[in-house]
């Protein structure tokens, strides 16, 4: 698992981002079950993944982000990234972020994508 824990602040929000390689559903649940083992990441406010597999197949979880899962499908695919989960954790800083907030799930992937 690759992680970066503080990728940016924002009005009180704090966010990180993790990933790591998957290859079915099953993995991509054990993968969140392991991340939220950790209490830090069990107590995020949002935990939003996205996940292509060699097969095509989608999977995504908005964790109560909406179009969160979205962004980062379209960023998977854009970077022809498959069998890898990317999740983008945020904890929420008594602020709404209104639009704001995809704009941080992009800086955090990017982030992600940049560690190789």
């Amino acid at each position: 698992m690759k992680q970066i824990e503080n990728v940016l602040t924002d009005r009180g929000s704090k966010y990180a981002v993790s990933g790591g390689p998957v290859a079915t559903r099953a993995e991509a649940n054990a993968f969140i079950k392991h991340l939220t083992r950790k209490k830090k990441f069990a107590k995020a406010t949002h935990n939003t993944w996205g996940v292509i597999f060699a097969d095509g197949e989608q999977v995504k979880n908005d964790d109560g982000e909406s179009g969160a899962g979205t962004l980062i499908l379209q960023m998977l695919e854009r970077e022809g990234l498959r069998d890898h989960i990317i999740v983008v954790t945020r904890w929420y800083g008594g602020v709404h972020l209104g639009g704001d907030r995809f704009r941080h799930v992009k800086t955090c992937v990017q982030e992600y994508l940049a560690l190789d």
